[in-house]
């Protein structure tokens, strides 16, 4: 039986997910499992029975990934599973930003006891007028699960567009249209495109990736559509740049008080993957992970601990250990389960960066007094009986 805490409203449809082995629990220090969506976890002190959290959404900004990963707790999100509802928020900003739409609606609503409105209409419509997208180049920076279905989605509307993405996965390239012009330097980008969509994570090395010296590359008139982080970009900046005309509009869907009323903007309150039909991919998927991670002690789509998976444990036991990725771990662990008289059946070690995660299934069951033995191991940080 296990228990599952939600920090924020989560969808029904993936809550339907778990079976009668799962109950819902208000009280933390019962659960052994988190789901979260925007609630913010850093000053959270949390207990050690939790064993995973997992993130409804795909960033985890919310999340102190280190601090759990020390705890041995295993922090998922759900990459992909609001793609779709953030790629149809991006083709219609280009529109909005294309053509005067948000204008020309605010007028006919100032004009409303205008009897002659319509006759009026045909006379200041031309303020509205805007261009078409089609035939324009279109900019992708990141070519993950939004990015390259936007790049898709341009291409289908007759844009020409070119995509920038170093460390484009090989699932995603075969998953792109042949007609995606791929950009080894993002300053092509820059210098070439009249659209350009942000589609990067918020790293080191991508903070104020749009900057003042990035704008100046770019063609007059540019349209700027940020659906990824607000932090990408300068935003000083850029405003600068809009007030000047040299970049046409902003479009984002991070409302803060530097750009919210600003001019030539387009400012959504965070709606991109605020759909019905994303909430509950984005539950269903989080369940699914939490399901593997706490049934069988598989691993998919975590940022603090490698994918790992072993099916379902079909052994008589299987432990699962949180661990350094240190030398001598996997001989250390082989030797107490040897003197205690275990015979290892299977096993599975992955690294991610400081922190690795071994997966070992047992021709006997575990005992507690083996998982205490791991557990006293220098570098391990959390040992779980599975099976």
């Amino acid at each position: 039986m296990f228990q599952y805490q939600c920090l924020n409203p989560i969808s029904k449809v993936g809550l339907d997910g778990f079976t009668n082995d799962y109950i819902k629990t208000e009280e933390i220090e019962k659960a052994d499992a988190i789901l979260v969506r925007s609630a913010s976890m850093h000053e959270m002190k949390l207990p050690e029975n939790i064993q995973a959290i997992a993130r409804a959404g795909a960033g985890v900004n919310n999340i102190p990934l280190k601090d759990c990963a020390e705890q041995g707790i295993v922090v998922f999100n759900t990459p992909g599973a609001n793609a779709n509802g953030v790629k149809e928020m991006v083709i219609a900003g280009m529109l909005l930003a294309s053509r005067d739409i948000v204008g020309g609606v605010e007028w006919v609503k100032q004009e409303k006891d205008n009897e002659n409105v319509g006759k009026l209409a045909e006379k200041q419509k031309k303020q509205f007028a805007g261009c078409e997208i089609k035939g324009k180049k279109l900019g992708v920076i990141g070519l993950g699960a939004i990015g390259a279905m936007v790049a898709n989605t341009a291409i289908y509307l007759g844009m020409e567009v070119y995509g920038y993405d170093p460390y484009i996965s090989v699932d995603t390239a075969w998953k792109l249209s042949r007609e995606i012009k791929h950009i080894a330097n993002v300053e092509d980008i820059f210098k070439e495109c009249d659209y350009i969509t942000l589609h990067v994570p918020l790293l080191d090395s991508t903070k104020g990736m749009i900057s003042k010296d990035s704008i100046a590359m770019m063609k007059d008139g540019v349209v700027l559509l940020n659906f990824s982080r607000d932090l990408l970009v300068d935003e000083t900046a850029l405003v600068e740049a809009l007030e000047a005309g040299k970049v046409k509009k902003y479009v984002t869907d991070f409302a803060n008080p530097t750009v919210a009323g600003a001019k030539n903007t387009l400012v959504t309150p965070h709606l991109g993957a605020s759909t019905a039909e994303s909430e509950d991919n984005c539950a269903c998927m989080a369940v699914k992970e939490l399901r593997a991670y706490l049934e069988n002690g598989n691993i998919h789509n975590s940022v603090n601990y490698p994918n790992c998976d072993m099916g379902i444990c079909s052994a008589a036991g299987r432990i699962a250990i949180n661990h350094r990725n240190v030398v001598n771990m996997i001989s250390q662990f082989a030797t107490v389960l040897g003197g205690a008289g275990m015979n290892i059946s299977d096993m599975t070690n992955k690294s991610k960066g400081d922190y690795a995660y071994t997966l070992i299934d047992l021709e006997t069951p575990a005992t507690q007094e083996i998982i205490d033995k791991l557990d006293e191991i220098k570098g391990v940080l959390k040992v779980r009986i599975v099976k």
